[in-house]
């Protein structure tokens, strides 16, 4: 008797939301036919069946079609379905698993595979018209530069392949991608080829650019812009440090290493430096080796508001965009292209689901702007 009245229970429910889902959905069409009607009578400059002298045309024989300015011409679905579908096709699934995922949210409605491949399509081409966008507008002030090492299939092997990334940040301290560029490998002739990328697209000198130290990647800056500021990572001088220095001496190395990278001052960072070079000469010649190779570039945001220091000395940026991506593609062994690489990072940034904070300190850029004019 139980079993009989909670089955009842649930069929009564049921029945119920599918009622007022069907009831909302009514209410939803009456107010858009609403809002559509008032958009018509504002164009026409009359109400329905209102009799006035002046007047921008009739809704019937009208010289020229009318267009709405809310709902797009010929449109079959809702952005947030197709926000929606780009979203779960880029975690990977296939079509049969988009189809089968946003089924309850369509209502029964047909989603075709050809309708999920003009997503893609749409997808591509939105990646290459950005990729090619001037880049005047953006007012770039500072400038990441990473790589990323996705695996991908090529030649019926599965490699690691470098994707060239640009980072920018704008005056209002919001970082934006600018550049995505697959590569061989991170040589000169690669990076020299992005940083050219965006000179050609407009983007200006910047204050400053943080990189990991890549030795191609310097060439290529110096070549491009001869003496513009440079600030190597912190974070990843320490862990080539660490990778030079006897697993006993790790701790020891790291709290010397930070009494640098975390210095109140140029000049105690400078101290500290040297104190650290005289011990370690000593102790482990190579780790003292591999701290001299960065030279002033470690501390170059020294010259930088203090407020900026945590966002200016390292590229953790471009490092939390990498996580997110593997993230996202960790239950595949390899991506099939260098193409659907670039779609995947590119779909992730574009829709929203890498996002990035902006930097620390960004409200002392304008000030900074000040100080230099």
């Amino acid at each position: 008797m139980a079993k009989t009245s909670t089955a009842t229970e649930a069929g009564q429910e049921g029945s119920l939301r599918e009622g007022l889902e069907a009831a909302i959905r009514e209410r939803v069409r009456e107010v858009i036919e609403l809002i559509l009607e008032e958009e018509v009578g504002a164009a026409l400059g009359a109400s329905r069946s209102q009799r006035v002298a002046e007047r921008s045309g009739y809704r019937h024989g009208a010289e020229r079609e009318w267009q709405s300015g809310l709902v797009p011409r010929y449109r079959r679905g809702s952005a947030e379905v197709e926000q929606s579908v780009l979203g779960v096709y880029l975690a990977g699934s296939n079509t049969r698993r988009i189809r089968g995922a946003l089924e309850p949210l369509l209502d029964g409605a047909a989603l075709s595979k050809s309708a999920v491949s003009r997503l893609v399509l749409r997808l591509e081409e939105s990646y290459r018209a950005w990729q090619r966008r001037d880049l005047a507008e953006e007012k770039i002030v500072y400038l990441y530069l990473g790589a990323i090492y996705p695996k991908v299939r090529s030649g019926g092997k599965v490699v690691s392949l470098a994707v060239l990334v640009a980072l920018g940040v704008r005056e209002n301290g919001e970082k934006v991608l600018l550049s995505l560029m697959t590569a061989g490998t991170e040589s000169t002739g690669g990076w020299q080829m992005l940083l050219e990328d965006l000179a050609g697209r407009k983007m200006g000198r910047p204050r400053l650019v943080m990189s990991d130290g890549n030795p191609g990647l310097g060439t290529a800056l110096g070549q491009l812009w001869p003496g513009v500021a440079h600030q190597r990572c912190t974070m990843h001088k320490l862990r080539n440090l660490m990778a030079k220095a006897p697993k006993h001496t790790h701790e020891a190395v790291r709290e010397d290493y930070h009494r640098i990278a975390y210095a109140p001052s140029l000049e105690a960072a400078q101290k500290a430096r040297e104190q650290f070079l005289g011990k370690w000469r000593k102790l482990c010649p190579a780790v003292a080796t591999s701290l001299e190779e960065a030279g002033e570039e470690l501390l170059t945001f020294f010259g930088f508001p203090e407020s900026q220091h945590l966002s200016l000395r390292t590229t953790n940026a471009i490092e939390r965009m990498q996580l997110e991506f593997r993230r996202r593609v960790k239950t595949q062994a390899a991506l099939p292209s260098e193409d659907a690489v670039l779609g995947l990072f590119f779909g992730l940034w574009v829709s929203g689901q890498i996002k990035l904070r902006r930097i620390r300190g960004y409200r002392d850029i304008g000030g900074q702007q000040e100080e230099a004019a």
